[in-house]
């Protein structure tokens, strides 16, 4: 369950872009606003912050947890993207089974990513025009990331969320070509099929319990 360091460190601009998502003042202006100018808003807000908290820039694990608990999980359809990630073996799994693989795949994005927290400096978000009609539930918002060296591609896949607390929730993320998804889908389908549910939690714990003593 390895993947190229470059890619990893790019993917963690994700969370920091991502993380915005629970800068809105209000539910409704959620609602209302258009994918695109929710993204561009909310990675301009996420990445101010970031450059001003010195411990999320040092990589303070529980303060970036506390961070993405309170921001990034009510604004992302986690559920979705766990199950999308552990593909068919999901429908066979508990709903207890299922509560774990999310809970250990939040932690072992977050672990993986929070070191590089650190490289967030002087980089700004550019969003490209939306491809999509008015009427569309499902869009693809495509943006740069800009700073030193080569731009760094980051695109988010959006649903339409109805009813109370509707708006726009990310599933999925593109970096440089990598759909985040489809990446550890691969990786999970082979512990499935190894080991089962209950291998690939208990591989997924010993990876988080390995980067944690990482981080020590």
């Amino acid at each position: 369950m390895t993947m190229n360091r470059r890619t990893l460190g790019h993917m963690a601009l994700c969370l920091t872009a991502v993380a915005a998502l629970g800068a809105a003042p209000l539910a409704a202006l959620a609602a209302d606003e258009a994918p695109d100018a929710l993204i561009k808003r909310l990675s301009a807000d996420v990445l101010s912050t970031v450059k001003a908290d010195k411990a999320i820039q040092s990589g303070d694990l529980a303060k970036i947890i506390a961070l993405v608990d309170k921001t990034v999980m009510p604004n992302v359809n986690f559920r979705r993207m766990t199950a999308a990630a552990v593909g068919p073996g999901w429908r066979q799994a508990t709903p207890e089974q299922q509560k774990r693989l999310q809970d250990e795949f939040k932690v072992l994005l977050v672990r993986t990513y929070a070191g590089a927290l650190a490289q967030v400096n002087d980089q700004t978000i550019q969003v490209k025009p939306l491809r999509a009609a008015p009427e569309d539930k499902d869009v693809l918002v495509r943006t740069e990331i800009v700073g030193r060296g080569d731009p760094i591609q980051l695109d988010y896949r959006l649903e339409k969320t109805p009813g109370d607390g509707a708006g726009w929730k990310i599933y999925n993320l593109n970096v440089l070509g990598v759909w985040l998804v489809e990446t550890y889908r691969g990786q999970f389908a082979q512990e499935i099929n190894a080991k089962g549910i209950d291998g690939l939690i208990e591989t997924l714990v010993a990876r988080n319990k390995s980067n944690a003593g990482a981080k020590g």
